[in-house]
């Protein structure tokens, strides 16, 4: 009898029903039951993919509401954005809070992406769930981009000009690629139309598949990774509601308040209506891209734009399959050797990277050379070797000075290049004046 009620207890309808929809399936519940206790601390993911969804969400909903007064043409799109502000009720509020969330989404997606890398999320069974973390951060990068027209003023029109001018340098099918993404030879009328129907149905379809099958893959993982160094907490199992439910309900409500806040006080910007005619001095990229845009003056365009980029790229894909001496998971960054070694590289970046950009502008001058060697040489592969031999040196001194695990001397040399390249991003956003020369802010 005791073995009949325990299977009648394994077996119940309940559990079956989870099963066959919770596993063998993209629609999920997006909880257990129950959960360990020590993954509810908010230290412990800040519960930034939440967040990120959350936001994907209040991005699709005020979407939709944009689209019945926006009209995708260069001769009325920045017409209906005057209309939307002006005449329609909350119009403008409307697009304050698609334009605010949509930059605080891709920068939690970003800080979303740098959690799992910094707790070890990414190790086993997890791997693959990686490249999809990084696939959506690509894919909430190009919905930025491609919203980025359509006030089709002149912040937009231009910033659209730079940045898909950088495909013209990649070798062979630079140009090509370009007239394929303008829909011609320069942005115009086939170009907005494109990034709509980009921005406002493919994109939003392959961010909402992946992000199901993100969720799928951490449920499949038996949910967040539970900390190595929780101790009985890992053994402790709590319902998730309330436990868990209440706390992603109170980050939900403080998110949204933060960006209705912030749409209040701030408006999306707009500038006067886009003229082919007339180039802004600086024109710029958007925000995010303005880091390539920064390594554009300093290296060869062939090594700026394709060779740098996609190495890092297909580095940062790599990242999960590299062979590691252990997989520590859920311990911020990794130990406190880990952390030590984290800052000391930070604190190189913060220095090199700043010396470097001032060296470049005021005291190299490659011209004679030049004259003598090709530009890929002076400019492309004798800065990147240098680059890299001081990679590898790091990773060298971290193994042996002070004897570090894959681990740490990995996470070393990451923070090290995204250091750098953000001090190139906020060179290029804050620093750089008429001409691009390097000027201050006031």
């Amino acid at each position: 009898m005791a073995e009949l009620l325990d299977k009648s207890k394994q077996d119940s309808p309940a559990d079956s029903q989870e099963q066959k929809f919770g596993l063998k399936s993209l629609v999920l519940h997006l909880h257990p039951r129950r959960v360990p206790q020590a993954v509810l601390k908010f230290t412990h993911t800040w519960g930034l993919g939440g967040m990120a969804a959350l936001l994907i969400v209040v991005q699709f909903l005020t979407g939709l509401l944009l689209r019945f007064v926006y009209a995708p043409f260069p001769g009325k799109a920045y017409d209906s954005i005057i209309v939307l502000q002006n005449e329609v009720l909350f119009g403008q509020f409307v697009r304050n809070i698609h334009h605010w969330s949509a930059i605080f989404l891709l920068a939690i997606t970003f800080l979303h992406l740098l959690r799992v890398f910094f707790t070890g999320a990414f190790h086993g069974p997890r791997q693959f769930n990686w490249i999809i973390g990084c696939s959506l951060l690509f894919i909430v990068v190009a919905a930025n981009f491609t919203g980025y027209l359509l006030p089709w003023d002149q912040l937009a029109y231009w910033a659209i000009t730079v940045s898909t001018g950088m495909l013209e340098y990649l070798p062979l099918f630079g140009t090509e690629l370009r007239e394929a993404v303008l829909g011609g030879t320069e942005v115009g009328a086939a170009t907005l139309l494109i990034f709509y129907n980009l921005h406002t149905s493919i994109l939003p379809l392959l961010l909402f598949l992946l992000m199901l099958l993100h969720f799928w893959r951490v449920r499949k993982a038996h949910g967040v990774m539970v900390p190595q160094n929780s101790g009985n907490e890992a053994n402790n199992y709590v319902a998730v509601i309330p436990n868990l439910v209440v706390r992603e309900l109170a980050t939900a409500l403080v998110l949204l308040a933060v960006v209705l806040t912030v749409s209040a006080v701030f408006n999306a910007p707009l500038q006067a209506k886009a003229n082919p005619d007339f180039s802004p001095n600086p024109a710029k990229a958007p925000w995010y891209f303005q880091g390539f845009q920064e390594l554009l003056l300093h290296f060869h365009p062939v090594f700026a734009v394709l060779v740098i980029p996609f190495t890092a790229i297909l580095v940062m894909l790599a990242i999960p399959y590299l062979r590691y001496d252990a997989e520590p998971t859920g311990i911020w960054f990794i130990s406190g050797k880990g952390r030590k070694m984290g800052s000391i590289s930070a604190a190189i970046a913060l220095i090199l990277t700043p010396l470097a950009i001032l060296l470049d502008e005021y005291v190299i001058s490659p011209s004679a050379a030049l004259a003598i060697f090709p530009g890929y040489i002076i400019k492309g592969v004798i800065p990147l070797s240098f680059l890299l031999i001081f990679i590898a040196a790091l990773y060298y001194l971290s193994k042996k000075k002070f004897a570090a695990t894959k681990n740490e001397a990995v996470q070393a040399v990451f923070i090290f290049i995204l250091t750098g390249f953000l001090i190139l991003t906020a060179t290029s956003v804050g620093f750089r004046g008429e001409g691009m020369r390097l000027a201050w802010p006031w």
